[in-house]
């Protein structure tokens, strides 16, 4: 069984929209695929009226200890150059290049630091 949650990752919709449109909590592995394969109309406006500029869910990955989980992205998320688990310390990050300026951006995702490393 597929919790929502998932099945909205793999419809590439928010968790906001799967409920509103009745999906149930848990759902079969072919429920998901029928539903993807032969999209009902809300589904298929959703995915028309997307502009493509940001993705509905992306997979954070800790550069550090490889912890892994899907986020919706925020509009101010920029492009980042390492993520980190907040608990790891910046100098577990590969050193910051010659010339190059370190920012961090704290709470992204549940639990990430990002970094961006920039020409000074």
């Amino acid at each position: 069984m597929i919790s929502r949650r998932e099945a909205a990752l793999r419809l590439d919709i928010p968790l906001e929209m799967a409920s509103r449109h009745g999906l149930p909590s848990r759902m079969t592995e072919e429920e998901v695929v029928a539903i993807d394969t032969d999209p009902p109309a809300w589904l298929l406006q959703s995915r028309a009226n997307r502009t493509g500029k940001k993705p509905v869910w992306v997979q954070l990955t800790c550069t550090i200890c490889g912890f892994t989980e899907a986020a919706r992205p925020k509009k101010w998320w920029p492009t980042f150059t390492y993520l980190s688990c907040d608990f790891h310390a910046p100098d577990e990050l590969p050193p910051v290049a010659s010339g190059d300026s370190r920012r961090e951006f704290d709470a992204i995702g549940s639990r990430f630091v990002g970094v961006i490393d920039e020409p000074a």
